[in-house]
């Protein structure tokens, strides 16, 4: 049975393979922009072990409707609920004041989403990019690749009974458009952007008759801090390293990705190989609702992604005219804004109308964050330029790392398509080569024009966190064009921090500068970030580990697995110790909590003295000291904590040795010590036992930690007393993949999608991989066809719009 089941596989897959090479009239098409139904399209899905499809297709339309057919049956709820929040319906059928859908934009409630989207969508935003030719808008193929997966999307729709609980039944399932997929591209393309700011933008109104005064300019601090609240997001982050051949046991390079991505949502990563026979064959991690792998790997070269520390936006200081404050002045001339009106239906209520305010920049905006507002007064307005909300690229700049043939081709799509919104790619091939850079849609804020051009805002927020606040009354401050660049007002390829084939190129969401630690980059535009500034614990650690790696050199796919799941607590390592020996010779024992209560402390010191330094499931003190280190950055001042400070000279090692006489220090030890009393959990208790999440009714351990202890495996589970410990992960590791080469001509890769295919608890794949990630095991990757048809769960689904 299996020998024959084999044999119509291979059968179907020459099928394909004559098939693609028909006329593009004879290989069928969908419909328009109207529902498409799958008209002629079709694809054969072979699903391997833990439901990964491989999804062979003859045409880039038949692939999309293929992907959406999948990606449906998979997570049909979480697709339609997205659907939901681009159409700017959530106040109708989930109510106003709900919070808003964290996965697509920033919105507090579903009222202020509805209103961004419809916004949006009344404007034609998308279609106008759509319309744009390529490179500025996307390319044929990646038109048909959103065509079809709406078509397959519709299609399963239709034949399909919706069994996840979250959604069947539910009236807003509805079928979607290629304009809704290329939506949803769009708003997560802006999410670091205009989607930061959605409440911000749809709340802005025009001053009242009565002057309102400028606020005063805030200090570096509280502008830092703004900037941190801001575009630091703890639902995104990554690590990824790429070795070069030279560190290697064959000469071929190696990549470990580890995004740190939402496991519930529109943000999860979903599996998939992608074929068309001979012309695309790459395998790895889409974002849910895209029809184009964002992280992985083809049989020459494998590449990941990382949250940069770039800012994706700039602000524009407007002079209003006096007499109307929604008229504004470029060099003495009057501009009108642009009003935008929009109405949102709302569940048991009558509909919101509320108008938005746009400029030549972008909307009006009335605060970056509460530490710093950007009130509209009689005389001044601010609005937001994002570059990403004229930007339809990324789909094809993804596209084209799939059909990479190495790091130079990465780099190459990169420089013709430029649509990497908010992340740096790290990448290696076959032929040994590694790369990092930081090619990502930046404004045009050079440092000349932001000296030349700030406001005194600006003279603040720039050079304390790199978000320029330039004066839009002056045409002289406008961004400009870079001879390279693809569009006006964006930072063009030439300036974009890159390094090629060092031996490691590592970055876990820190600046460019200490990609390698023997190789630093310099000499970029602050916009890009910092040089010489202090890196993150997870930084830190990671640069430890792989740089010694690098120098121990005969690397193979196997160090990768063991690194991502170590789990060292680098923060444990500079404190534990020290902290265990002044803590076992305070006076009784005890310390004082920050409630004046003396608090017995004896047995955490033993606890924290003989701890592992690990975020293993079965390490006894690591959930004591995750816990005790919370409160110690909380309430430690940072020029307090350690005795030696960060040096630039010596950035990897410093600062270090914490200071055990700093204020609060054993304060938060106490208080630590009667929280985990409180919960009835012993300071030695393994973490497994209090860090885990529930899947059909059992308990999980879930192995990693904190980016700020540094742990590479990162984990930011959700801490509830009442039931014992950290009871789920809505944030951590989330698509990992280790690849390298043999000379086979198959890739050698382990995959892990630790939340699993599926949110539906109905299926199969709801938990699978992340049984495997509670026991730290991996995926071996089928990507050759050999291996594909050797899988003992293989099971193949000819999918067809007829």
């Amino acid at each position: 049975m299996r020998t024959r089941l084999r044999r119509l596989v291979v059968a179907a897959v020459a099928l394909f393979t004559a098939a693609s090479a028909l006329p593009a009239a004879a290989a069928g098409s969908a419909g328009g922009r109207d529902h498409p139904s799958g008209g002629g399209l079709s694809a054969v899905i072979r699903y391997t072990e833990y439901g990964i499809p491989h999804i062979v297709a003859k045409s880039y339309a038949d692939l999309g409707f293929g992907e959406g057919w999948a990606q449906a049956a998979d997570e049909v709820c979480t697709l339609a609920d997205g659907f939901v929040t681009l159409r700017g319906e959530r106040s109708r059928h989930f109510g106003a004041d709900a919070p808003g859908d964290g996965a697509l934009s920033s919105a507090a409630t579903n009222l202020t989403s509805d209103l961004y989207f419809r916004g949006v969508r009344q404007s034609r935003t998308v279609e106008k990019l759509l319309d744009r030719p390529a490179p500025l808008g996307p390319g044929r193929e990646v038109r048909d690749l959103m065509r079809g997966w709406a078509a397959g999307y519709n299609t399963w729709l239709a034949r399909n009974r919706i069994t996840d609980p979250a959604c069947a039944g539910a009236a807003w399932v509805r079928p979607v458009t290629a304009v809704d997929v290329a939506a949803r591209a769009y708003a997560l393309t802006v999410i670091a952007g205009e989607g930061r700011l959605v409440d911000t933008i749809t709340s802005a109104r025009p001053p009242s008759t009565t002057t309102v005064a400028a606020p005063a300019v805030p200090a570096a601090r509280a502008v830092t801090a703004a900037a941190d609240e801001l575009w630091a997001d703890r639902a995104m982050g990554s690590n990824a390293v790429a070795f070069s051949g030279a560190t290697t046991a064959n000469g071929s390079g190696l990549l470990l990705g580890n995004p740190h991505y939402p496991w519930t949502g529109g943000r999860r990563f979903w599996q998939s190989q992608q074929t068309i026979p001979g012309e695309l064959d790459v395998s790895g991690g889409s974002l849910l609702g895209s029809p184009v792998i964002a992280i992985g790997f083809n049989s020459r070269v494998a590449w990941s992604h990382t949250v940069s520390t770039g800012i994706p936006a700039a602000v524009h200081q407007l002079a209003l005219d006096p007499a109307d404050p929604t008229v504004y002045l470029v060099d003495g001339r009057p501009e009108r804004m642009t009003r935008r009106t929009v109405t949102v239906a709302v569940q048991g209520g009558e509909p919101v109308t509320r108008t938005q305010w746009w400029t030549r920049y972008g909307p009006v905006v009335t605060s970056l964050s509460s530490q710093v507002p950007l009130p509209w007064t009689s005389t001044t307005a601010y609005a937001l330029y994002d570059p990403n909300a004229s930007n339809m690229r990324f789909m094809d700049t993804s596209l084209g790392f799939g059909k990479a043939r190495g790091t130079a081709d990465i780099l190459a799509s990169l420089a013709r398509h430029q649509g990497i919104p908010w992340v740096n790619t790290v990448a290696a091939d076959r032929a040994g080569h590694s790369l990092y850079t930081q090619s990502q849609v930046l404004p045009r804020i050079t440092d000349e024009l932001a000296a030349r051009c700030s406001t005194a805002l600006g003279r603040v927020t720039y050079p304390a966190s790199g978000i320029a606040v330039l004066d839009g009354s002056r045409g002289d401050c406008a961004l400009g064009r870079d001879a390279d660049a693809v569009q006006a007002g964006i930072l063009g390829p030439a300036r974009m921090p890159t390094l090629k084939d060092a031996p490691y190129a590592e970055n876990s969401n820190g600046t460019a500068w200490m990609t390698n630690t023997d190789r630093p980059l310099t000499g970029y535009e602050r916009v890009f970030g910092t040089v010489g500034t202090e890196l993150s614990a997870r930084t830190r650690g990671a640069v430890e580990d792989v740089a010694a790696m690098a120098a121990r050199g005969g690397l193979t796919v196997r160090d990768l697995q063991e690194q991502q799941l170590a789990n060292r607590v680098p923060a444990g390592d500079l404190a534990a110790s020290d902290v265990a020996a002044a803590c076992a010779a305070l006076p009784g024992g005890t310390a004082t909590g920050t409630d004046g209560t003396a608090v017995d402390v004896s047995g955490a010191c033993a606890v924290l003295k003989d701890w592992d330094r690990t975020m293993d499931t079965g390490s006894r003190g690591a959930l004591l000291f995750d816990r005790f280190w919370r409160r110690v950055l909380q309430t430690v001042p940072p020029a307090r904590l350690w005795k030696v400070p960060f040096s630039a000279a010596d950035p990897v090692r410093t600062p270090n040795t914490v200071d055990t006489a700093a204020p609060g220090l054993f304060a938060a030890l106490a208080d630590t010590v009667t929280e985990l009393r409180a919960a009835g959990i012993a300071p030695d208790a393994p973490l497994g036992a209090h860090q885990y999440v529930v899947r059909h009714g059992e308990r999980l351990p879930m192995p990693g930690g904190a980016g700020r202890l540094g742990v590479w495996n990162v984990l930011e589970p959700t801490w509830d007393t009442a039931t014992g410990g950290y009871t789920d992960v809505p944030f951590g590791s989330s698509h990992i993949q280790a690849v390298g080469w043999d000379g086979s001509g198959c890739p050698v890769a382990r995959t892990l999608l630790t939340y699993a295919q599926s949110s539906n608890p109905a299926s199969p794949h709801y938990d699978d991989q992340t049984r495997l990630f509670s026991r730290e095991r991996w995926v071996t990757s089928r990507f050759c066809e050999k291996d594909v048809l050797a899988s003992p769960a293989l099971r193949v689904v000819r999918v067809s719009g007829r």
